[in-house]
């Protein structure tokens, strides 16, 4: 499933191409046709994102709420766009431009209420200028949940998957089973700002990438990373492999349904914080 980093850079780029244009919508597909009837025509006014839903906001007649989901993929192109291949859920074009939405989890057209109602499930984003991490906080805070499943949680964080979880955890020695609770507030102070500088990067560059300058690559010697899933990473989906840093074998582990990434030694366990310390 897509990150915040690339739902946040899908707003941009549909802003980009489509922005204070009248746009052609159509649903090849069928699945959205009397949606895509309603925005036919109309100009797209505004985007926006929070965690992992995409909104393409049309004025008065309201907002195409998306998400991608664990199979949804956008493809964009220069127009005149081609005949639609597949099962394309979605068609947004212009003479200059077309996107095409296939296999998302979803694709509705809402209003500004439910656009809100959507937001105030939501927690709070690292790459929303509003949010500064304070409602997550009040949440992690005392909660007895382990901080891995804490910042997967969308009600608290939202965003963050698998590949910033694991990559913020190990860049703050932070292991993955400490108790949300059992953190200081100026760890996760540390922790939300590194996740806003990486996640923005992750925008600004179209991929992850969490290793620092003196752990890449060229500095150390080693050989880079070949990975479908994006840049330099320290332990996500290298179980077994060595720890860039201390040579210790990188673990994995399932916790709740998805697979967990860390250095036993870099991250090592910690006793449980007294209560009213922090």
């Amino acid at each position: 499933m897509p990150e915040g980093h690339t739902i946040h850079r899908l707003a941009a780029d549909h802003l980009g191409r489509f922005g204070g244009r009248s746009v052609r919508a159509g649903s090849p597909q069928g699945k959205f046709a009397d949606g895509a009837a309603l925005v036919d025509g109309m100009e797209l006014a505004d985007t926006d994102a929070h965690g992992k839903h995409l909104f393409l906001g049309f004025g008065a007649v309201g907002w195409i709420h998306i998400h991608l989901g664990l199979y949804g993929t956008f493809r964009f192109g220069d127009g005149p766009a081609p005949a639609p291949v597949g099962a394309v859920r979605l068609r947004l074009a212009t003479t200059e431009a077309y996107a095409d939405l296939r296999g998302p989890t979803a694709c509705e057209l809402i209003t500004d209420g439910e656009k809100q109602a959507i937001h105030d499930r939501l927690g709070d984003d690292p790459l929303r200028a509003a949010d500064d991490g304070a409602r997550a906080w009040a949440r992690i805070g005392r909660s007895r949940t382990s901080i891995a499943a804490l910042l997967m949680d969308q009600k608290a964080v939202a965003g963050v998957g698998n590949v910033y979880r694991a990559e913020v955890l190990f860049r703050h020695g932070i292991d993955p089973y400490t108790a949300g609770r059992d953190l200081s507030a100026s760890e996760w102070g540390a922790i939300w700002s590194d996740l806003v500088a990486l996640m923005r990067d992750g925008v600004r560059n179209n991929r992850i990438d969490t290793v620092r300058p003196e752990h890449m690559p060229e500095a150390m010697g080693r050989p880079p990373r070949v990975d479908d899933h994006g840049g330099e990473v320290y332990v996500y989906r290298r179980a077994h492999q060595p720890c860039h840093i201390c040579g210790g074998e990188v673990r994995t582990a399932d916790l709740a349904a998805r697979n967990l990434f860390w250095c036993p030694a870099c991250q090592p366990p910690r006793p449980p914080r007294p209560p009213g310390t922090g």
